[in-house]
């Protein structure tokens, strides 16, 4: 699982990328293509993913926090810190970048080429949904590394993705730059927070030492 690694030269790339360069052709092209889907359910299925990613993606850490605090269990209650802080790192790193770049969303650049479901009052890169998807499928992963965590967590943040692009609010390049945002934020917050427990362990055992 943690040759998840070869993720982060994506997130380098993308973060250093000028995405206030009107969309190439293959952006707006594929966009429009996945926007004006003639699945009948696509655009339900759409709706209801991208309303309900925003209190999955908090619910998570706070659902196994609850567990933790109500069985004792110190262990499983880190787990719960590391998922959150994975979660608002990766929201303020991407509210950062949106006020930075500055991106239309498509339905305003395209009128003619794209349907949006509503209207949203924030810009478009990178994308927030995608970018809270793949940060807690990813922190989830690497805190639980079995088959039945990591495929649905990423078929979930994967729909999500997806989601925004059917719904006329984000381009390609917003879902990738979101989901390499969201991927990356959770990987290096995993790493500061087994630097920080092992810091925190050695001064506990340190400070037992002493009063033995």
């Amino acid at each position: 699982m943690h040759k998840i690694t070869t993720f982060i030269p994506l997130f380098v790339i993308l973060s250093f990328f000028n995405f206030q360069i009107q969309a190439q052709n293959w952006d707006i092209e594929l966009l429009e293509s996945v926007n004006k889907t003639s699945n009948p359910y696509a655009k339900g299925y759409s709706t209801f993913i991208s309303e309900t990613t925003i209190p999955l993606a908090f619910a998570t850490p706070v659902i196994i926090g609850s567990v933790a605090l109500i069985n004792g269990n110190e262990e499983q209650l880190r787990e719960a810190i590391y998922i959150g802080a994975s979660i608002v790192s990766s929201s303020a790193i991407m509210y950062a970048l949106k006020a930075s770049i500055n991106r239309e969303r498509p339905y305003l650049t395209y009128p003619n080429r794209i349907d949006n479901y509503k209207v949203m009052t924030s810009t478009s890169m990178p994308s927030g949904h995608s970018s809270l998807a793949f940060s807690t499928a990813t922190s989830l992963s690497l805190q639980y590394p079995k088959w039945y965590v990591i495929a649905p967590s990423f078929l979930w943040a994967g729909s999500v993705g997806f989601s925004r692009m059917n719904l006329g609010v984000h381009y390609p390049t917003d879902v990738l730059a979101g989901a390499a945002l969201g991927v990356g934020s959770a990987y290096l917050t995993f790493l500061a927070n087994k630097w920080f427990w092992k810091k925190y362990e050695a001064k506990k055992s340190y400070q037992t030492y002493l009063n033995w």
